[in-house]
């Protein structure tokens, strides 16, 4: 897919300071806060949908690991279709089948049926993600898109932290259902936001496909044997793995013996997220001073240190160690997606997509196994496992340290 665009003192697209500028990034935030709100709205509160059904760790953390899975697997299927009926109307037809599903989870009977309406909201989401970055790039000056895009990333993290307590606080007062419904209820109002303030009509060139067949093919396969880029895939898989293998079961260890924390209290953690923005947003200019391999092994072995540090029985202690780690995962994703996207001299749009399917197949498959590890020997025991997964992932950066250039292909 490319852009066909006119010389940049000529382009129509609104640039930065202009009311349809502003309008733009605050619709693409709010969609950005609807989605993943309501992604990641039931992991503070696993522990209450655990003892409402009756179930272990694993089989609960499966609410948070199929609905980033369903995320991963239609993100391809949802740019496809972004291609022929647009953007726009794939994140607003994305969230809305979103909320709709999230409406219906808290009148779930079983844990299998929560489970399959997660799995599908997941899959709904996936439109947000395939078509609110290209939506930028095309609707708004080139000059400026990077920093909406940039915005529209912080909206990321902003609402996956303020799902997270909102649900705490809710379930803490009315069960996990309501826990979910707020959720659902802040989706739905950020969704009416973007419906009503995103400027109509097209202010720029159209996106036009562009390579389909064995041009598409060669592009994929460029992503997938481009000197360097197999390591930085295994940093999402792995880094993400740890990450939410502990973030799954946090709830679990604070409202556990020794911390005992009630729900909404144990919810407050979460404002460690805050250190990811700042983690994020500090990876681009450390790369310039000091290289994307040296930002990388660096965060790499903060994170090493985040996660020892979360044996901690003190919970002051353990509000720094998930600082210091969710710091140095935030800074470590931004500096590894950065690199694919300047790496991948040809098929760059596939790389990413691969990219952002490992993580996401990360984030699925060893959320839930850090549930089973804990189920089986506890919180220390899921703390070893992403303690293992960042090991392994520094040990395959290794890899990119002589990096320069990307293989012909």
């Amino acid at each position: 897919m490319t852009v066909t665009s006119s010389p940049t003192n000529l382009d129509p697209r609104p640039r930065a300071g202009t009311a349809a500028y502003r309008r733009t990034v605050i619709a693409l935030v709010a969609a950005a806060v609807a989605t993943f709100a309501q992604l990641w709205s039931v992991q503070p509160i696993l522990p209450a949908i655990a003892d409402g059904f009756g179930t272990s760790a694993g089989q609960t953390a499966l609410a948070v690991s199929l609905s980033t899975g369903g995320l991963a697997g239609f993100t391809l299927i949802w740019s496809g279709v972004a291609d022929r009926v647009g953007r726009a109307r794939v994140i607003v037809l994305s969230l809305l089948l979103a909320t709709i599903l999230g409406a219906i989870v808290p009148f779930s009977t079983d844990i299998w049926m929560l489970l399959l309406l997660r799995t599908l909201q997941g899959a709904a989401l996936g439109g947000v993600s395939a078509a609110a970055v290209a939506y930028l790039a095309e609707e708004i000056h080139p000059r400026d898109a990077p920093r909406a895009t940039g915005l529209y990333i912080a909206g990321n993290p902003l609402g996956g932290m303020g799902g997270r307590l909102l649900a705490g606080f809710a379930a803490e007062h009315g069960g996990w259902q309501w826990g979910i419904a707020a959720n659902t209820l802040l989706g739905l109002a950020a969704l009416l936001v973007f419906v009503l303030v995103l400027p109509r009509g097209q202010s720029g060139p159209r996106a036009r496909p562009t390579g389909t067949g064995d041009r598409l093919g060669g592009r994929l396969k460029a992503a997938l044997t481009t000197r360097g880029l197999i390591p930085m895939y295994a940093q999402a898989l792995l880094l993400m793995g740890a990450f939410m293998a502990v973030y799954n079961v946090l709830g679990f260890r604070l409202t556990d013996q020794p911390f005992g924390l009630s729900q909404a209290v144990a919810s407050l953690l979460f404002l460690s997220y805050t250190a990811g923005m700042l983690g994020s947003g500090m990876a681009g200019s450390a790369t310039q001073r000091w290289g994307r391999y040296g930002v990388l092994t660096t965060a790499t072995l903060m994170l090493l240190l985040g996660l020892g540090g979360l044996f901690t029985t003190s919970v002051l202690l353990l509000l720094v160690a998930l600082l210091v780690l969710t710091f140095a995962f935030f800074c470590a994703h931004a500096t590894a997606s950065a690199w694919v996207g300047s790496h991948a001299v040809a098929g760059r749009a596939q790389a990413a997509a691969v990219y952002t399917l490992a993580y996401y197949l990360g984030a699925s498959l060893f959320g839930w196994l850090g549930g089973v590890v804990y189920d089986a020997v506890g919180w220390n025991g899921t703390v070893t496992l992403a303690l293992t997964l960042t090991a392994l992932a520094g040990l395959i950066g290794l890899r990119l340290r002589r990096l320069s250039t990307p293989d012909p292909v």
